[in-house]
């Protein structure tokens, strides 16, 4: 399947699933998606720390050297890739938020969520598939909310995926 082909079908699936959220309430939608701006993972990093004796330092590091790792590569895809956002891109598409930056591959939203779903999975394995489901929901809510396309989300996915990954074999 050439890159064309790739395109056509990731382009289909993005109208799909955007259509679904026309002419409908996206506040849900625009919560979730929230959820994976940052904040909560500070939260969650340092209410480990405090309150988990066994692991939450250990934690903490680990996902502070992922982030720190994941934001620069993010920032170079990003610039290298310059993929236009389907909402500034698509003629009469409004998106339901206002995107952070100009470009949407990868989906930083989506590559951090996945970052700290493994990280949990890999320190509290009875968490796992919660995280990976919220995980899965952050990247799902970029699409329906107009600002990413399935593959941006799926490149997303695999850069938090390899991030967390390195970063658990190097601190643990």
């Amino acid at each position: 399947m050439g890159l064309k082909s790739v395109t056509k079908y990731d382009t289909v699936l993005f109208h799909w699933l955007y259509g679904l959220t026309l002419n409908r309430d996206c506040r849900a939608i625009i919560w979730l998606s929230r959820t994976g701006d940052g904040y909560l993972y500070l939260v969650i990093g340092l209410a480990l720390m405090w309150f988990e004796p066994e692991y939450g330092e250990l934690f903490l590091y680990t996902a502070l050297m992922a982030y720190g790792l994941e934001l620069p590569i993010y920032v170079v895809l990003k610039r290298a890739f310059k993929r236009p956002r389907p909402c500034d891109f698509i003629s009469n598409l409004t998106a339901h938020v206002t995107p952070s930056d100009k470009f949407s591959l990868p989906s930083g939203h989506t590559a951090a969520a996945w970052l700290m779903a493994t990280i949990i999975a890999h320190f509290y394995p009875p968490f796992a598939v919660l995280a990976y489901t919220w995980a899965t929901l952050i990247g799902l809510s970029r699409i329906l909310l107009g600002v990413h396309y399935p593959t941006d989300v799926i490149a997303g996915t695999l850069l938090g995926i390899t991030i967390a990954q390195l970063s658990l074999t190097i601190l643990v």
